[in-house]
């Protein structure tokens, strides 16, 4: 969702860019190195770190196998829904064409045929919140199970990592500016892949 690039340019006199480049050099390592330093004391000082939700969410394998299981039960509903609506609108229409040749052989016949259609409609209602609400049910507890994860990972991790505090940024919104050390939303994706698929390999051979 987010992407950075860099560009770096340098031109320099050839007669003295031997001279040049190693004063240059010189610098330009002393410059990282304390650059380093200071971002690896800011790490080590600050028990303080952000993580990315949108970017977790999108990278950690778990929650994209949560989110898949999630469409299949929401296909599978449309897909059960949208036949029960169809034989309804067939049913409606053979009901019109035989109210206006009058095909009914009495009006009891044609108010009984109405009234079946009726309920037949307030089913498909009743349908339509039923398979809502269980999406939605589904929904929650997908995002409880993601969260209570993530959180007690995170409990693991910060003990390790010596951090007290680990805040959640939403395309920015809650963090308006944080130094790049304090980002841990790389590592915390890899380390959560990683116990994702170890746990998939145990499960795979336990089946066998």
């Amino acid at each position: 969702m987010k992407n950075l690039s860099i560009v770096l340019n340098a031109i320099l006199l050839i007669a003295v860019a031997a001279l040049f480049f190693i004063v240059l050099s010189d610098d330009n390592s002393s410059a990282k190195e304390s650059k380093g330093n200071i971002d690896n004391e800011a790490s080590d000082s600050c028990p303080i770190a952000y993580i990315n939700t949108d970017s977790l969410l999108i990278n950690y394998e778990y929650a994209q196998y949560l989110n898949e299981e999630l469409l299949k039960q929401e296909e599978s509903s449309r897909a059960d829904f949208n036949e029960r609506a169809r034989v309804f609108q067939d049913d409606m229409r053979a009901f019109q064409r035989k109210v206006q040749n009058n095909a009914f052989l009495s009006l009891d016949r044609a108010q009984k045929e109405e009234e079946r259609l009726r309920q037949q409609e307030q089913k498909l209602k009743e349908l339509n919140n039923k398979l809502s609400a269980e999406l939605m049910q589904k929904q929650n507890n997908m995002n409880r199970e993601l969260r209570d994860t993530i959180t007690g990972f995170l409990k693991e991790y910060a003990k390790t990592r010596s951090v007290q505090m680990v805040l959640s940024n939403t395309l920015g919104d809650n963090i308006l500016y944080a130094e790049k050390a304090l980002d841990i939303t790389d590592e915390v994706v890899d380390i959560l892949n990683k116990r994702y698929q170890k746990a998939g390999k145990s499960n795979s051979n336990s089946q066998e």
